[in-house]
């Protein structure tokens, strides 16, 4: 009505809000805003304001002075990441819990103090607006909520009047939001509405922990023990929530129906009782170890089954009392084992005799060696597959990768003079040499010889031999040399044989 009156007095298009149409003559300071007022005029200053007829009948005193308050104690901007106590980046989960540490301190349950109520209040706004990641946005960015002007959105800039009036307005009273979290019995139903207690292990059971294993523990599968926080019976009243030498009685606030009956001026409501919690049982003296929740946050080793062929980065559900806990593996590479799935790879290195002539190598597997054939002729790069000798398939019920081994021809660097007199003399021989040979020199009927090497001995008796060899062959009529091809090759499965049956 006083706005109204003056707008009529000094008609619309001369009022101001924030300019003093005439001086004015001060005599008090207002407590709250600071602003000089007087007794006999009308002031019009855009903070403090006296009803026309208040000044022209000389009410000018601070117990009648009104007030249309934006304080300047309101205008400051809050910062409720500090009066959370978390850093910017803190995640919901780290907010939600410096809320509970703080609700629990300046609670009006359990703070006495005067301040107490007003803290609790500061923590209840601050944990409303970083607690939704709407409000959070826009208060990281504006260092306010749209809430807080009642509109859509902060203007560019944060800019004009309403950059510097902004102020918050919870829509949920504090003891609402408390009740919305900790349950209708607040901290007697624990800690978020769980029916334990915190300790000096944490503030609740563990969620989420990393487990390290080596290749061959992630593939072939391990039993792990690991230390976690649980919430398990407290070892001290063992269930009964009491103090050794006490126990329950009757609670005598719902007198043992667990319902009150709470009445707020012409309302009246019934809800669960806030002193038993609905378990119509009062425990006068609680357990102090557990804070009369009958369970605790304890550090016990659980043993952890993991199953065989886990991979780098995968999580398990593991049961642990009436929790879930969330295992993520960490593997270790391995230097022999290249994995691929379920398949592995490895590599395998063959002489050059090996690779020529064929033969056997033993290679090393997941569960057990193996025995591979190399067959003659086998090349580097020779990929040979052991089927389902690889990792376990952890997604199927049953299965196994392949083992996959790649062959390395292993030239020596170094020959012996036996050996270089063995290779020269196959130079000269050799039919299909895609290029040149260094130490070989081709004739003019298209053979080759090796002139560097003439005058080394083994040389020339491997020239001879050879040569003797070839004229013997040529010698011998080739029902012969049949013969005896196939009488070798008998004696040579007799030996086998034999081998076997040893």
């Amino acid at each position: 009505m006083a706005s109204r009156g003056l707008v009529k007095y000094f008609g619309v298009k001369n009022w101001n809000f924030s300019v003093s149409k005439f001086p004015f003559r001060a005599h008090q300071k207002c407590s709250d805003c600071g602003q000089l007022f007087g007794t006999a005029v009308i002031l019009t200053s855009s903070r403090c304001l006296l009803t026309d007829k208040q000044a022209l009948s000389g009410y000018g005193n601070q117990t009648s002075h009104r007030k249309l308050h934006t304080s300047n104690h309101l205008l400051k901007k809050k910062d409720y990441y500090e009066i959370l106590g978390v850093a910017r980046n803190a995640s919901v989960k780290d907010i939600k819990k410096s809320y509970f540490q703080l609700a629990k301190k300046y609670h009006p349950d359990t703070n006495k103090d005067p301040d107490g109520v007003k803290k609790f209040q500061e923590v209840s706004e601050a944990y409303e607006v970083l607690s939704d990641d709407g409000k959070r946005k826009e208060y990281d960015s504006w260092g306010t909520t749209s809430e807080q002007m009642g509109m859509g959105a902060p203007p560019p800039g944060g800019q004009g009047f309403g950059a510097q009036s902004w102020q918050f307005h919870s829509t949920i009273d504090p003891e609402e939001l408390f009740r919305k979290i900790f349950g209708e019995a607040g901290f007697k139903t624990g800690s978020f509405g769980e029916d334990f207690s915190e300790s000096k292990f944490g503030f609740g059971a563990a969620q989420e922990v990393s487990m390290r294993l080596t290749f061959t523990q992630a593939a072939r599968g391990v039993n792990k023990e690991i230390t976690v926080n649980v919430v398990d019976t407290c070892p001290k009243c063992n269930g009964s929530r009491a103090e050794l030498g006490t126990k329950a009685i009757r609670c005598h606030y719902c007198n043992g129906t667990g319902y009150e009956t709470i009445s707020t001026g012409p309302f009246v409501m019934r809800s669960t009782c806030r002193y038993c919690a609905g378990t119509r049982m009062l425990i006068k003296f609680p357990c102090v170890e557990c804070e009369g929740k009958g369970s605790s946050v304890q550090r016990k080793k659980v043993v952890v089954r993991v199953p065989p062929g886990v991979e780098d980065g995968q999580t398990v559900r593991l049961p642990v009392g009436n929790k879930e806990l969330f295992i993520t593996f960490r593997v270790d590479k391995s230097d022999y084992f290249r994995r691929d799935g379920p398949d592995v790879h490895t590599d395998a290195e063959v002489s050059l005799a090996q690779a020529v002539l064929g033969g056997t190598i033993r290679i090393q597997g997941i569960y057990e060696d193996h025995t591979v054939q190399v067959l003659p002729g086998t090349s580097s790069h020779t990929r040979l597959r052991l089927n389902e000798k690889g990792l376990k398939k952890v997604n199927t019920t049953s299965g196994y990768g392949d083992h996959y081994v790649h062959i390395k021809v292993k030239v020596p660097k170094k020959l012996t003079e036996k050996q270089q007199a063995l290779m020269l003399a196959y130079a000269e021989l050799e039919d299909d040499t895609p290029g040149i040979i260094r130490g070989i020199t081709y004739k003019k009927d298209g053979s080759k010889v090796c002139y560097e090497g003439s005058d080394n001995d083994l040389l020339h008796q491997v020239r001879e031999a050879l040569s003797e060899t070839q004229k013997t062959i040529a010698s011998v009529a080739p029902e012969e040399i049949g013969k005896k091809l196939s009488d070798n090759v008998e004696h040579t499965s007799s030996d086998t044989k034999r081998g076997e049956m040893n």
